[in-house]
């Protein structure tokens, strides 16, 4: 059995920043407080999913236990959503700098990106959102905060340390780690995965990035706007594959004209160091070629955070791969144990987690109807430039289920806000069933579609079809205005030929009234 190591990595470059961040996470004055005698929840795991089920929990008069081992507020703040989008942020104003011209705005030559004082305002702003996710403001809720590894003793019982907690109901919500490819070399070779990209201090002249999901297409895109010259590489034939086609298109052309080389369709072979540069054997197409690189950026996969737990000794189920083996209620093959977030969800974003760890304590602490998973509407989003957004099913989810659908697309080349902001790469597409409105799913790709994909995911929810939205008065000239005009394109197609006929004549009728 792996075990994970006892302590917190360290945080790097250690200034005052990380610091700061370090007092609010993982204090290193700490002391774990004497355990009550029996807990109503013992939460294991302080990321997104473990600390809203226990400050949830709390509020609602629960005695809580939460037990963490390396960093309170999990990926998310540490290593994840919150540092990568301080990075994209800044890398976005690099790319309107440059291309302000466009506009009529001239730049002076020569302006160049301070990177060190990126990843500095980084750490800064991380270190400043660090208090709400800090072991103090959980114990001032009333939560029991441990720090340390957690242990299952028994289907009923966690220790941590020499501390024992008994529990009526327990959540695992471990999250999940960057995972490495078996790519001979790989692992005799330094390379950066999300846990280690954003202690850098020094912008890598050259940087490859092997996988061309989410978080390869946005450290891809980032990098080459701060100057690295970045090659993306994938095995599959086009990046984001689990995204809409266009949408991937869509993407390619903006990362190319970001300075982006992708090199599609291309098997990495292997991975050796070769001085300080690191050299990537690739195929392609049945001819090799070396790639030399001054950093390496792994980004194509995670695997759930199951091991070292005693999850056998609970009766907890689990799967190396798919994490902790829950049902549709988050429930665990141990009926007193729940599991949210990345350990346990194909989902893995931080609002899933956010509304998975609700689900479970709806779930857990209360008896009556009960939520399910499947029952969620779950929106997301890649940052890249165009973002990427998505909720629902797309035409080849529908097509798998053997739905007959029609898309409604507009482009924002005929949205007037999207011309006059220059960003006119992009869409929004929404699919219904055949004859009837109800939104079984939409992509939006534009700038700011991480934004109005929220719109898409309401009136889904609500169960609000594509026609009434298209009723809904927006404000001009706005972005989001593109909703109601798909809207629109959907009214549009409900009048029969024969109406139109019939109405004709109608207006005829009333004009040699007049």
């Amino acid at each position: 059995m792996t075990t994970l190591p006892d302590a917190p990595p360290p945080l790097l470059p250690t200034d005052e920043h990380d610091r700061t961040l370090a007092s609010h996470v993982h204090p290193a004055d700490w002391v774990n407080p004497t355990p009550a005698q029996r807990y109503d929840l013992v939460v294991i795991g302080a990321g997104t999913a473990g600390l809203v089920s226990a400050a949830g929990a709390a509020g609602l008069g629960a005695k809580v236990a939460l037990i963490e081992r390396q960093l309170l507020g999990g990926d998310c703040l540490n290593v994840g959503c919150v540092p990568s989008k301080g990075l994209i942020s800044a890398a976005r104003r690099a790319a309107d700098v440059r291309d302000a011209a466009e506009f009529g705005v001239r730049v002076p030559d020569g302006v160049t990106v301070d990177f060190a004082a990126v990843m500095a305002r980084m750490r800064r702003l991380r270190a400043g959102i660090a208090p709400n996710d800090s072991a103090a403001r959980m114990r001032d809720l009333g939560i029991d905060v441990f720090l340390g590894d957690a242990r299952f003793s028994g289907s009923d019982r966690v220790q941590v340390g020499e501390h024992s907690l008994a529990f009526v109901r327990a959540v695992i919500a471990t999250g999940a780690r960057a995972s490495a490819p078996p790519i001979p070399g790989l692992g005799t070779v330094e390379h950066l995965t999300n846990e280690t990209l954003f202690s850098l201090t020094e912008l890598p002249p050259r940087l490859a990035v092997l996988g061309a999901g989410p978080i390869g297409c946005e450290m891809a895109q980032a990098f080459a706007r701060f100057g690295s010259e970045v090659t993306l590489i994938e095995m599959g034939a086009r990046v984001l594959p689990r995204e809409e086609a266009d949408a991937a298109a869509l993407l390619q052309d903006a990362l190319r004209k970001d300075g982006v080389t992708l090199a599609l369709n291309a098997r990495t072979v292997s991975v050796e160091a070769r001085g300080d540069e690191k050299v990537l054997h690739l195929e392609h197409e049945g001819e090799s070629s070396e790639l030399l690189a001054d950093a390496l950026l792994v980004a194509v996969g995670r695997a759930p955070n199951v091991q070292g737990m005693g999850l056998e000794d609970a009766g907890v189920r689990f799967d190396a791969r798919k994490g902790v083996l829950v049902d549709d209620h988050m429930q665990s093959t141990n009926p007193a144990v729940f599991a949210a977030g990345d350990v346990a969800s194909r989902w893995q974003f931080t609002h899933t987690a956010d509304f998975g760890a609700r689900l479970v304590l709806r779930n857990a602490l209360f008896p009556g109807p009960r939520g399910k998973a499947s029952a969620m509407t779950v929106p997301w989003c890649t940052y890249t430039d165009p973002e990427v957004a998505h909720v629902g099913l797309d035409e080849a989810g529908a097509k798998q289920r053997g739905l007959e659908t029609e898309t409604y697309t507009l482009e924002l080349s005929d949205v007037d806000r999207s011309i006059l902001e220059g960003h006119t790469a992009g869409y929004v597409r929404v699919l219904v069933p055949v004859g009837k409105d109800t939104i079984l799913g939409a992509t939006i790709v534009g700038r700011h579609a991480g934004e109005q994909i929220s719109e898409l995911s309401v009136a889904m929810a609500a169960g609000m079809g594509l026609g009434k939205l298209g009723g809904v008065i927006h404000p001009y000239p706005t972005e989001a205005e593109a909703i109601r005009r798909v809207g629109d394109l959907y009214n549009r197609t409900r009048p029969k030929p024969w109406v139109k006929t019939l109405m004709g004549k109608w207006f005829a009728w009333r004009r040699r009234g007049v």
